[in-house]
């Protein structure tokens, strides 16, 4: 068998283009199925502070209040990343394209490199 058949075969017929933009999410709906991948990200940070606070015992739990302005600071910081990039690159922009664009074929890479690395742990 060819390649071009098993992949029909797995995910089925090429849609037209003139097809696709009726296949795509309205943005009430794209905003939380892909907005996961950023929050879970963070969120393993998150479990690793918490787990640090466990492990420090009662007399640490002063400082959780602090951790939480954090961890929203750092979800803010995300989801204002994530709307420059969707204004700057309107048609898909994920880190290596940003980087490459403005910052060269080797941060390109390297950026390419540290989300295979992320996705991978």
């Amino acid at each position: 068998m060819r390649f071009s058949t098993i992949r029909r075969l797995l995910f089925g017929e090429r849609l037209p283009t003139a097809r696709a933009i009726h296949e795509r999410l309205p943005k009430f709906l794209a905003l939380p199925v892909f907005a996961s991948d950023a929050i879970s990200s963070s969120a393993y940070a998150t479990e690793e502070i918490v787990v640090a606070l466990l492990a420090a015992g009662y007399a640490a739990t002063h400082l959780s209040p602090y951790v939480a302005v954090a961890i929203c600071l750092l979800f803010a910081i995300v989801v204002i990343s994530y709307r420059q990039t969707i204004i700057a690159y309107p048609s898909g922009g994920g880190a290596y394209i940003v980087a490459r664009e403005n910052l060269g074929l080797y941060p390109g890479i390297i950026a390419a490199a540290a989300l295979l690395t992320d996705y991978i742990l």
